[in-house]
């Protein structure tokens, strides 16, 4: 007899759930913290940034307790994931809570009124001429295991980029560039950092210029080029920017506009394989705790996220070869989901749409 857990029962490792992924949040204190996370989070940027932390901490709490081989993880998915694949969890290995969404459909007549939409029951078809959209209603506690967790058929091996001292991602360079001069900028490349003030690379938004010194080995200019285009994308001044969000804060704390510049080109070159030992990031607690009406933990967490999201849409864009996604090779997502097993779980925008969690 198969037996569901009760609303309270569902409400408090909901519960339990957000408390760990806060501590493990707030643990994030040093720049060599949030370096290793965002590291790990361009390996798993299938998942959400509060996801991938919750996947981290778990599986590292199972290294300790000797129940993985490995302190970090290579390749999660569900259950029934697994079965598709040809292996199975062993028995007795414990899945990671992670923090699934609950959506809903909604139809209405007339999209463009917010208050025209309404929710249909489970089963119930939409009226003519209604247009339906999901929306995200709530979370749920959902579980995965790492690979080392199963057993059964080999995955398949990914390519992984493997790059010289020093070298650029091939390719990457002209895809960043691409963005860079499809948002209206133009790209210059100056002889030295005397040029630009001292600095690796320079946005100016007025004139709409991105510089870059030159006098870098390619790894480092590359580098440069990825944390410009992170400028751009979040830190285009806009007037009369009345807000209580991370964007906002951003606007008027340098640090975090840093923070999030860098991060980004951490990200970006941690999905192609080039190495960040040379990345500096401040110590992430400094400025999460200048931020006046939050808490470090809730600066860390919507940065985080915001990281994440501009780094996916860059790497969208590019079709350089990249370092796996965190989700196992060969996966159907499609077919999975027709056959009603549980979804690659997307995240979510603010507005409900779906996009990856």
């Amino acid at each position: 007899m198969t037996t569901h857990p009760t609303r309270s029962s569902r409400e408090a490792r909901l519960e339990a759930l957000q408390q760990q992924l806060s501590e493990s949040v707030a643990a994030l204190v040093t720049g060599e913290d949030w370096k290793r996370a965002l590291t790990f989070a361009a390996q798993f940027r299938s998942r959400s940034f509060n996801n991938t932390m919750l996947i981290y901490a778990q599986h590292f709490s199972a290294f300790n307790e000797g129940r993985v081989p490995q302190p970090t993880p290579m390749y999660v998915a569900g259950f029934h994931q697994w079965l598709s694949l040809g292996r199975h969890v062993l028995k007795g290995q414990q899945g990671y809570g992670i923090l699934a969404p609950v959506t809903a459909r909604f139809a209405s007549t007339n999209p463009a009124d917010a208050t025209s939409w309404r929710r249909l029951a489970r089963g119930e078809k939409p009226g003519r001429g209604e247009i339906v959209k999901s929306k995200l209603v709530g979370l749920k506690p959902a579980h995965v295991w790492d690979v080392s967790q199963t057993t059964g058929d080999p995955v398949p091996e990914l390519p992984r980029p493997d790059l010289l001292q020093g070298e650029g991602p091939p390719g990457l360079w002209d895809g960043l560039a691409d963005q860079i001069t499809a948002l209206g900028f133009e790209l210059r490349l100056v002889s030295s950092a005397a040029a630009i003030g001292g600095a690796n690379g320079l946005t100016d938004f007025l004139a709409r210029e991105v510089s870059v010194r030159m006098d870098m080995d390619d790894a480092a200019q590359v580098k440069t080029l990825a944390h410009e285009l992170g400028h751009i994308l979040l830190h285009a001044p806009r007037e009369n920017v009345i807000s209580t969000d991370v964007a906002a804060d951003a606007t008027l704390h340098r640090g975090i506009a840093e923070v999030e510049a860098e991060s980004i080109a951490l990200m970006v070159g941690a999905a192609h394989g080039l190495d960040t030992s040379t990345y500096t990031v401040p110590y992430v607690s400094t400025w999460a705790a200048s931020v006046p009406g939050k808490t470090p933990v809730e600066v860390i967490q919507s940065t985080a996220e915001r990281v994440r999201t501009s780094a996916l849409g860059i790497l969208d864009k590019l079709d350089t070869p990249k370092v796996g996604d965190g989700n196992p090779p060969g996966l159907d997502r499609e077919a999975l989901n027709q056959r009603g097993a549980e979804p690659i779980i997307p995240r979510v925008r603010r507005d409900g749409a779906a996009l990856g969690l």
